[in-house]
């Protein structure tokens, strides 16, 4: 059974990191690269800041501690699992597409990247969601995005992608309900009792 996701999952990077021209290089090399998202960052916290005010601060902490928190389990799974990237793989090494011979560290399962957009995506979503109505697709395809540029490059297979995925989302919904729970319990205590 392992065995065959195994193969469906190297038939399917195949199929996907296949699909390359030197404009796609070019642009999911930048994608990929964290420090090009930094603007989109900048609006994300001008955006807190005028909806939340000094509540800002904690959200920004969560969201410290949701990517912490995925960054630290996926370079602990990695390790544990040891599943080279397909970079890495000898069976592939005639077959991956990689750009600029960019591969990265021996192992790949699950993807950091993956893990962090997705746990930054699901905490931000209900922060914007009420606000700006289609905020929340925008940030899911965003993250999608980012994601898939990982299988692009050659340095992940998609089921590293989708466990990072899942993980990720996992985290930023819990950090997100940590905040609503905490801020909410706060506003009820504050409401006097009836009388």
């Amino acid at each position: 059974m392992l065995e065959t996701l195994n193969q469906i999952d190297t038939w399917l990077f195949l199929l996907l990191n296949g699909l390359h021209s030197g404009f796609f290089d070019f642009v999911m090399y930048w994608i990929s690269d964290r420090f090009v998202w930094i603007p989109l960052y900048a609006v994300l916290v001008y955006l807190l800041i005028r909806q939340y005010k000094w509540r800002t601060l904690a959200i920004l902490l969560l969201v410290a501690l949701a990517i912490t928190t995925s960054d630290q389990i996926t370079y602990y799974l990695k390790n544990y699992f040891e599943r080279p990237r397909p970079c890495h793989a000898e069976a592939l090494q005639r077959l991956v597409h990689t750009v600029r011979n960019s591969c990265g560290g021996p192992y790949g399962f699950m993807s950091g990247h993956a893990a962090n957009v997705f746990a930054l995506a699901l905490l931000l979503i209900p922060f914007f969601k009420s606000r700006y109505r289609y905020f929340p697709l925008f940030l899911i395809l965003w993250a999608a995005v980012v994601s898939y540029s990982r299988i692009y490059l050659g340095v992940h297979y998609p089921a590293d992608i989708l466990a990072g995925a899942i993980l990720g989302a996992l985290i930023g919904f819990g950090y997100s309900r940590i905040y609503f729970l905490i801020f909410r319990s706060g506003q009820q205590s504050a409401v006097p009792p009836p009388a």
